[in-house]
């Protein structure tokens, strides 16, 4: 089944991200280039009626959303170097930001497990931050290392624990159903990096075993294959994942993997693919963000998302 993809939001000229269904809803990013513009925003696409209205404005660079188990929105505030609550009564808090002491980067993308534990890529990304200094001059106060961290509980003073230790680039992060393992996008845009889609046995006691690489992004005369931006589940467990451009490999591109990696399906998207999400009545439409700052939406794909989500709590 090949897959046609209709821009139901957008363009909005800077790129979106973070999808993510809220039960009735498709909640998104419109990220601000430069910063500081007008579509520093979380937006809400209603299926039923087409329209698209502000969640929240002025998020300072929120890029990935999840929902909690207990229907509470929380995002990655890349601009504030955070990850933070949207709280129903309109206020947003932030959560725990300090490593050893020390700021982390600029989060990403999050998981959230059942445990309420927040998983969350943390790279370096992005235009300057805090008042405009560039994050080499905000090292001293900061992390030197590119991971995947882990926020213990959801609040302002929960210990934050670093879970990869072999990252660079990580930029997406997603949990298998089960919960016993972490997919991690290495995705490194130099001609010497890497480009990966790994998965890692959590263990036990909750750290992280080797990972397995499931599949690598190469490069061609024209330039290096963009990796992995961001990626969902679907209720089978197959991975499915944004890669890809028009600068070089198989252009833009959702591919769908199965947990050990073989490509089950590949989808040539109109635009280059940042984020994905499945939603709609029966969870079978897949929405996609784009770099150019559509919203995307494939119908009746033949596979289903993971659960079903209330949106009691998120009010604008």
């Amino acid at each position: 089944m090949t897959w046609q993809f209709e821009t139901v939001a957008g363009p909005y000229g800077s790129p979106t991200d973070g999808p993510v269904w809220d039960g009735e809803t498709l909640l998104f990013t419109s990220i601000p280039v430069p910063a500081g513009t007008i579509h520093n925003r979380v937006l809400r696409y209603d299926p039923v009626n087409g329209e698209v209205s502000d969640f929240r404005r002025w998020t300072n660079r929120v890029v990935g959303l999840a929902i909690s188990s207990d229907a509470i929105l929380y995002g990655c505030q890349s601009g504030a170097r955070r990850l933070v609550r949207f709280n129903s009564d309109g206020s947003t808090s932030p959560l725990a930001y300090r490593v050893d002491g020390k700021f982390h980067n600029q989060p990403k993308d999050l998981a959230i497990d059942r445990r309420g534990r927040i998983w969350f890529a943390d790279p370096v990304w992005g235009p300057p931050v805090q008042g405009g200094l560039r994050n080499h001059e905000l090292e001293p106060y900061s992390i030197d290392y590119r991971a995947v961290l882990r926020l213990e509980h959801a609040s302002s003073d929960a210990p934050i624990t670093r879970m990869t230790r072999d990252t660079h680039v990580p930029l997406a992060v997603a949990l298998s159903p089960d919960e016993d393992v972490l997919y991690v996008s290495e995705s490194d845009d130099d001609p010497e990096g890497k480009r990966e889609l790994r998965a890692y046995p959590i263990n036990a006691g909750g750290s992280l075993g080797p990972c397995a690489v499931l599949h690598t992004f190469g490069s061609d005369y024209r330039g290096v294959h963009r990796g992995v931006s961001g990626m969902c589940l679907d209720s089978d467990g197959n991975i499915i994942a944004c890669a890809g451009s028009g600068q070089s490999g198989p252009g833009p591109m959702v591919y769908v993997f199965s947990p050990t990696g073989q490509v089950l399906e590949t989808h040539r998207a109109p635009a280059e693919p940042t984020n994905c999400a499945f939603g709609g009545p029966d969870l079978t439409d897949l929405y996609v963000t784009t770099s150019e700052g559509h919203l995307l939406r494939a119908s009746n794909t033949g596979r289903r998302g993971l659960g079903k989500l209330s949106r009691a709590t998120l009010t604008s």
